[in-house]
């Protein structure tokens, strides 16, 4: 808590100051992110940090896995949150961002080790398909846990399967036939500080730096 008390001292005396006008413009006119950066818990992720974004710019929903349930009846924060972003705040980008060494994915590899944690065993059923597809790629019967060596394969493929969980949710499909919202699939490296990329409709990661370079292009102009 110290370092946490010192920081809040830190804001209030020097970061704020030099922010005042931003965060007075926040207050006064609310918020109007562009982006709904859905992502893990972990707290070695930070998207403002990693995205050199600014209070305002994100709007950020987090949770073990970055697992974005399929769309039902039953209301829940994530539900809720994606609804909110898309209809109200009208974001026209959402990313789903996985990360390295998760170890919410580590722990769908082997539910067997989840004994005592009946909510997480839960909620880490929303990456099942994607433990299914590296099962069935690698040819592992449906009564082995996958290995540590499957790890990095299931992180991607669990991006890929919430983002068309994603795509479930009506009020982004809704915008994804109008072309009113882009999805993004990301998983971000934490020893390298890369990231690799794919869209909505493709199965297939690339570099950062190739996803984007018509974007990037126009930036360096």
């Amino acid at each position: 808590m110290e370092k946490l008390i010192r920081g809040v001292l830190n804001f209030k005396q020097n970061v704020y100051p030099q922010q005042k006008d931003l965060f007075g413009t926040l207050a006064d006119d609310g918020q109007s992110p562009d982006v709904l950066f859905i992502t893990c818990s972990d707290s070695r992720i930070d998207p403002n940090m990693v995205t050199g974004s600014a209070p305002g710019d994100l709007f950020i929903c987090r949770n073990a896995g970055n697992i974005i349930p399929p769309h039902s009846n039953e209301t829940g924060g994530m539900t809720a949150s994606i609804e909110y972003a898309v209809a109200v705040l009208g974001v026209r980008h959402i990313i789903v961002c996985g990360h390295t060494d998760c170890g919410a994915i580590k722990g769908a590899l082997d539910m067997t080790k989840l004994k005592g944690l009946p909510h997480v065993k839960e909620w880490l059923g929303h990456c099942r398909s994607a433990m299914e597809i590296v099962r069935e790629r690698n040819d592992i019967p449906s009564d082995m846990c996958l290995g540590h060596e499957h790890l990095n394969e299931a992180i991607e493929e669990n991006v890929l399967q919430q983002v068309q969980h994603l795509r479930t949710h009506p009020v982004v499909a809704a915008k994804l036939s109008t072309q009113k919202v882009s999805i993004h699939g990301w998983v971000y490296d934490i020893k390298s500080g890369g990231i690799r990329c794919c869209s909505h409709n493709s199965d297939t990661f690339n570099d950062f730096s190739e996803q984007y370079a018509d974007i990037i292009a126009r930036v360096g102009e």
